[in-house]
């Protein structure tokens, strides 16, 4: 058995991992990890397992947001000001 949840699931859930953000928005997991690590995509962490777990309605909508940035032909360090500023 899989142990993928299914999209349903995702879906309904509060929190996803980065692979069901990959799944969710159809972005490449190297583009979500990099956004990670430049603090562009919020996330938790859980202590224990140190897990990331995105909070799914917000990081979806920044996602697409950095997407439609890009699309406007801004570079990544005009992208991460933006975000910072609203933030």
């Amino acid at each position: 058995m899989s142990r993928q949840r299914s999209m349903d699931k995702i879906r309904a859930s509060d929190f996803v991992s980065i692979g069901e953000l990959v799944r969710l928005t159809g972005s490449r997991y190297s583009t979500l990890k990099f956004y990670t690590e430049e603090g562009m995509l919020p996330f938790e962490q859980e202590e224990e397992n140190r897990t990331r777990r995105f909070p799914r309605e917000k990081a979806i909508s920044r996602i697409n947001e950095i997407k439609d940035l890009k699309k406007q032909g801004l570079s990544i360090p005009e992208i991460k000001e933006r975000l910072t500023s609203k933030d």
